[in-house]
């Protein structure tokens, strides 16, 4: 009889039971949702107000300058120059805008100076240095006899309309929507990965140097072994994601019931102008909802399965054989990196080269190589892949999860009953060879 499924019970079981896995199981959700509010609060936060004098020679320019929240500019045109600066050395302004007198505005342009202790921001010198130009390009239209006023009223708005070549009407954001949604499930692979993974090589670490694996390896193979701490830690994983959907499913629920309540019971002339907002709003939120609609999203959800899965075996037989290899989670780092980095790789090629050329040489490389693929593929699939590419993808990455499976078992079975030597990368290579 196999001893596989007693294994993969035996883990399972060892994971649910953990008190740390049942109190994150239910905790987590709370730490997202605390954290999501504490940064919508920070968000909301005003920041501290700024005060910017202005040294203006020309007497021209400070009334361009509008003073906000975040910045207040004040007209010290009249104090001595040296002054000014002394008072930026003491912190009593946050920077002093210096516009000379110069013959002519070619010659303005190049002498405007901006002091300050610490380096501004790019936004900030980007805004004052539009207003100044705004000012003198208006300047230099007058001189020459033309009027700024029918200039102006010349300039012309353009809003493309957006269509699709059947003749339905295409919206502005839906790639970006596209790419938020293979986005999240390419990086819920991506921690599941790194999550569980590092449970497996934990949980060998923990049996080597304890000495049990030694009673283990003595009834059953260290492939069924290996196997069975993939198979059961995925397993409790899933659970977990089952049980945080369920709550996420519960609390959307309870959210919309409580909003229906509230908009029902809103009346008057605040309860008129919110259904107002909703019908001018509603037929743009129906066209999205039904483009939405429109994506494949049985393949993402099917394959959002498959390559949770096949990413996670894939990436576990590298954590199993590093924990067999190492002798604490110390001298495990060395052998991480080069496991994380096809993670983090994938992440920046979906978020950079997808968005921009979702079907494009290098998204479609790297969503067949299977060290990337799981995230790659799960972020081209919102905006349409042929199926062909698909199965192709799937395919190697499944073969190469059994041949790392078969090289990682080699590993696995000489480092499992290794003590009292850091392993380098070449003892692995001989331990392959064996």
């Amino acid at each position: 009889m196999s001893k596989l499924p007693l294994i993969i019970k035996r883990e399972f079981i060892a994971k649910v039971r953990n008190k740390s896995f049942i109190v994150m199981t239910f905790l987590s959700p709370l730490l997202f949702v605390a954290i999501g509010i504490f940064v919508g609060y920070l968000s909301t936060m005003k920041a501290d107000s700024k005060t910017i004098a202005i040294h203006d020679e020309t007497g021209r320019f400070f009334t361009e300058f509008k003073s906000d929240q975040e910045y207040k500019y004040v007209d010290l045109s009249q104090v001595d120059l040296r002054t000014l600066k002394d008072s930026i050395v003491s912190e009593s302004y946050e920077g002093l805008l210096i516009i000379p007198k110069a013959e002519d505005n070619a010659q303005l342009q190049k002498g405007i100076q901006f002091v300050s202790n610490d380096s501004p921001s790019v936004s900030f010198i980007d805004d004052m240095e539009e207003a100044i130009a705004k000012k003198i390009t208006t300047e230099n239209l007058q001189s020459q006899g033309l009027d700024t006023l029918k200039i102006n009223n010349a300039k012309a708005t353009v809003a493309i309309n957006l269509s699709k070549a059947s003749g339905e009407t295409a919206l502005k954001g839906l790639n970006e929507i596209k790419i938020a949604i293979g986005g999240a499930f390419g990086y819920l692979i991506m921690m599941f990965i790194v999550l569980y993974g590092n449970m497996v090589m934990r949980s060998v670490i923990e049996e080597k140097t304890s000495r049990i694996i030694e009673v283990i390896i003595s009834s059953v193979k260290p492939f069924q072994l290996m196997m069975g701490k993939i198979i059961g830690t995925s397993l409790a994983g899933i659970l977990q994601f089952l049980i945080w959907a369920l709550l996420g499913l519960t609390a959307m629920f309870i959210v919309s019931s409580m909003l229906g309540v509230q908009i029902g019971a809103t009346s008057g002339a605040q309860g008129q102008a919110m259904q107002a907002a909703q019908q001018v709003s509603s037929s743009d939120i129906q066209m999205y909802i039904k483009e939405l609609w429109n994506l494949p999203i049985a393949t993402i959800l099917i394959s959002f399965i498959i390559y949770f899965i096949g990413g996670y075996f894939l990436y576990s037989s590298f954590y199993a054989s590093i924990g067999a290899a190492v002798d604490n989670e110390t001298d495990s780092q060395q052998f991480l990196l080069p496991i994380i980095m096809p993670l983090i790789l994938g992440v920046y090629i979906g978020f950079f080269t997808v968005m921009n050329d979702p079907h494009g040489t290098v998204a479609t490389v790297f969503s067949m190589i299977p060290l990337t693929s799981p995230i790659v593929m799960m972020m081209r699939i919102p905006f349409g892949v042929p199926l062909w590419q698909i199965i192709v993808s799937m395919s190697l990455l499944f073969g190469t999860f059994i041949g790392v499976v078969w090289f990682a078992a080699k590993i696995y079975r000489v480092g499992i009953l290794m003590y009292g030597k850091k392993p380098t990368w070449k003892e692995l290579y001989k331990w392959s060879k064996y």
